[in-house]
């Protein structure tokens, strides 16, 4: 299997360190609003990676973290706690707005048909370990303290800048962040933050430096180390972390540990709607209730994913969705017929091998850098063929069936939906069928009406009527 390596800058091949097993750490949300859908575009990548690599016979070690405490508004380690700022707002404390958005974070992986992670550990159920590693820095002489928090000094780990390829010099200038005439190095980051000495905080410490909470980055250093050792196979996020959170990250990792923190970084692109990056400010953050108010399945949405690679940047439209949606439902009327088709005793082997090969090709496009746009294009290729078969024996749809859970397995949705018709809809079926012979055309089209008002799609193959599922 093969990934595009942004640490390389270029496509390298997977060598798990413990094959067959492959450690993954991706990113989590930050639990202080309910994610959009530039964010869930991101963990659907994640999941199709994780997928991908089952399908390939790995197994699969995978933690994603839930930030609730420490992530700032600014990344000059400056501002409020985003949780704080929101609960303050909401008149609730931080534990609950944490509590609040993750529920909904985790339910939304659930109708997302997202891959539980093996480990989902909090910032703030890790406390202690995140102490524990800053104090390893501050043994080695890594870290120095100002009279807002213990920070990293940059300039003792020399490869700080192999990530992002930064021009250090426009770092210095204060072009990433605001300028604190405190820090030694502009760069330098936060690894504790006091606590204000006005006001107890909802979210504070003790600690050997004084009462606070941690930085950003430290929970996810601490925590990969906790998890998955000091190097793990592969470290996945969205591509705006990579100047900031993910470059902290291989510093505090690799300067405490002296070990490389991942061998792959895999960074998935931007989602712009109609075209403008989403924003809060410009009210484009669309939600997964905006996708089902408009009588749109998060199953399309999945499939709006997959038709889009992830090292490029995805554009998102209502319309794109919609056509989205009519695509898989296309894809489940080429396929669900199976169970209305006209029953034979033969075998059909053209299409064992066809699936065999269609399998094939679309683990081969996964493995090639997650080639999400060909393996559907396989799979549309496949369907193009069944849905032009008008006979099926029982062993063939047992073989259809399998493949159905093959398409999930890699995916996440299903192409196959069994329904069970009424008696009325069985008779409606069968007297559209005799208005069809008697040349009664407008009575069939009431007929066919009336099936798909009931959510019943018709298909005519000579005399016979193929009926399957459109929702």
């Amino acid at each position: 299997m093969k990934l595009y390596n942004t640490l390389s800058r270029q496509i390298d091949e997977l060598k798990p360190i413990n094959k067959p097993e492959v450690s993954i750490y991706t990113c989590g949300p930050t639990v202080y609003d309910y994610p959009h859908i530039g964010n869930w575009f991101t963990f659907i990548r994640y999941d199709l990676l994780v997928r991908s690599l089952k399908a390939h016979n790995y197994k699969t070690k995978w933690v994603l973290n839930i930030t609730d405490v420490g992530h700032l508004v600014s990344d000059a380690d400056q501002g409020e706690d985003k949780l704080v700022k929101k609960a303050l707002k909401e008149n609730k404390d931080a534990y609950a707005i944490a509590k609040l958005y993750t529920d909904y974070f985790i339910s939304g992986l659930s109708r997302l048909n997202i891959l539980k992670p093996d480990f989902m550990p909090k910032a703030t159920d890790h406390i202690q370990e995140q102490i524990d590693f800053i104090k390893v820095l501050e043994e080695k002489g890594l870290t120095y303290k100002i009279s807002d928090g213990i920070y990293f000094d940059v300039a003792k780990f020399p490869q700080y800048i192999k990530l992002a390829r930064l021009n250090l010099e426009d770092q210095v200038d204060g072009a990433r962040v605001e300028v604190n005439p405190e820090k030694h190095r502009q760069i330098d980051f936060a690894l504790w933050k006091f606590s204000p000495s006005s006001g107890k905080r909802d979210m504070e410490w003790d600690s050997p430096w004084g009462k606070g909470f941690p930085g950003w980055h430290i929970e996810c250093s601490a925590m990969a180390l906790k998890y998955l050792g000091p190097t793990m196979d592969i470290h996945a996020g969205g591509i705006d972390h990579i100047p900031v959170h993910h470059t902290n990250e291989i510093a505090q990792s690799e300067a405490a540990n002296g070990q490389p923190l991942a061998n792959i970084w895999f960074h998935t692109s931007h989602l712009s709607i109609d075209g403008s990056k989403i924003s809060k400010s410009l009210d484009n953050g669309i939600n997964l209730e905006d996708i089902e108010s408009r009588n749109i399945s998060l199953e399309a949405f999945r499939l709006l994913v997959i038709q889009s690679n992830y090292i490029n940047q995805s554009q998102f439209t209502f319309e794109l969705l919609s056509g989205a949606q009519s695509s898989l439902k296309n894809l489940i009327r080429d396929f669900s017929w199976i169970y209305s088709g006209v029953k034979t005793n033969n075998e059909n082997k053209q299409l064992r091998t066809n699936i065999a090969r269609t399998k094939r090709s679309m683990l081969d496009f996964m493995a090639d850098n997650l080639n999400t746009p060909r393996a559907l294009s396989a799979l549309h290729e496949l369907a193009s063929y069944v849905s032009n078969l008008n006979q099926i024996s029982d062993d063939d749809i047992l073989v259809i069936e399998k493949f159905n859970i093959f398409v999930n397995e890699l995916f996440g949705i299903n192409i196959v939906k069994k329904i069970s018709l009424t008696n009325d809809q069985k008779k409606l079926i069968s007297d559209r069928k005799n208005y069809r012979l008697d040349k009664n055309w407008d009575k069939a089209d009431e007929s066919r009406k009336i099936l798909e008002e009931q959510g019943i799609g018709l298909r005519d193959v000579g005399e016979a009527s193929l009926w399957f599922p459109l929702d």
